[in-house]
């Protein structure tokens, strides 16, 4: 006995429901599989001015279309990432099995929110960012006169 309460495989319990619908809310990006996953902002909602569809419309402006009330053919754009930044009280992991190394970093995002995760980095791509750290280390010092 594995002490295992619930069932380990789909088929061992009850049936798997399917994901929440995507309800799109005002001003959301939403990607529409209805128009070939055409990219527009949702400036109307079902039910809200005598809207009975979603209107969206292409982000730099132009003509709007309606997908389905229930939301059925849009999906969510998620955030663009801006930059990087490493984690604080990560530390950097080599593997020398697979060559490779890991580094902990922070995901910023456009909307202001962040996420962690690894930065993976072959022997070649550690080795480029060596020598591109050396030349930011020797600008800095220059800059700030650290000089050795």
């Amino acid at each position: 006995m594995t002490g295992r309460r619930t069932p380990h495989l789909p088929s061992e319990g009850p049936e798997l429901l399917s994901a929440v619908p995507f309800a799109a809310r005002l001003g959301d990006l939403a990607a529409d599989t209805a128009h070939g996953g055409r990219v527009g902002v949702v400036v109307a909602l079902p039910g809200e001015d005598s809207a009975t569809t979603y209107h969206l419309r292409p982000p730099g402006g132009g003509p709007t279309w309606s997908a389905p009330a229930d939301g059925s053919t849009l999906l969510p754009v998620p955030a663009q990432i801006t930059h990087a930044t490493l984690l604080t009280g990560g530390s950097a992991v080599y593997d020398p099995r697979t060559g490779q190394g890991s580094v902990p970093v922070v995901f910023h995002f456009a909307d202001g929110s962040t996420s962690e995760g690894t930065l993976i980095l072959t022997s070649a791509d550690l080795e480029r960012l060596y020598a591109q750290t050396g030349r930011l280390l020797v600008s800095h010092e220059k800059a700030t006169g650290d000089l050795e």
